[in-house]
Formats: structure tokens, C-alpha cells, sequence
């Protein structure tokens, strides 16, 4: 599963789950341009962001408690399932700059 992740309605990278691995990277125009990194802990370089789990910064986008509830019953997605949710859930309301889009 693959997305694409915005700041400010532009495109500054991918998101991807592969292999139970997450992995993020910016476009090569985003990582040349004057925009501001997404994160602190994505500093703006040529580099492919690995983890294990789901970043901290982007499960940070996701809703908890009821609306959380809400959201994976009306998607049917299992609550467990981070990644689903963040591209089901933070293509459009999203508090911030940051909106991601699944591909």
C-alpha cells in the first residue's frame, strides 16, 4: 500500500507499507525546493525513512477515543490497522498542514 503525502496541498513524498516495513521518502522537486521539512523527525534529505511501525508523526494525525470509534465503524476498518486508517481518514480533515492521500 502506497501514498502520497502533502503539505499544504504539495506534494512532498511517499508513504509506503511494504512487508510489514513503513518506509517514507521525499519527491526529489519537494527536497529542492524552500519548503520546510514535514517533521522534525523527517529532516528535508535524500534518504528513504524506515520503521517497523507506523511513524509516531503520522499515527499523531489519527483520531482517538469515540471519533476513532466512528471512523472504523463507518470504513470497516479493524482499530488495530493504523495504516488503513491514516488513508481512509487524513486525505481531507486534517489539523495542520499535512494531508495524505491513498494511490
Amino acid at each position: 500500500m502506497k501514498a502520497e503525502v502533502y503539505y499544504n496541498q504539495i506534494l512532498a513524498g511517499y508513504l509506503e507499507k511494504s512487508d510489514n516495513r513503513y518506509l517514507f521518502e521525499y519527491t526529489a522537486n519537494y527536497l529542492n525546493s524552500a519548503l520546510p521539512a514535514i517533521s522534525f523527525s523527517f529532516p528535508k534529505q535524500a534518504k528513504v525513512f524506515e520503521s517497523s511501525s507506523l511513524f509516531p508523526f503520522f499515527s499523531g494525525l489519527l483520531s482517538e477515543g469515540i471519533n476513532k470509534e466512528i471512523q472504523c465503524k463507518a470504513f470497516q476498518i479493524d482499530e488495530k490497522d493504523e495504516f488503513t486508517r491514516l488513508l481512509k481518514t487524513a486525505k481531507n480533515d486534517t489539523i495542520g498542514a499535512i494531508t495524505v492521500k491513498e494511490i
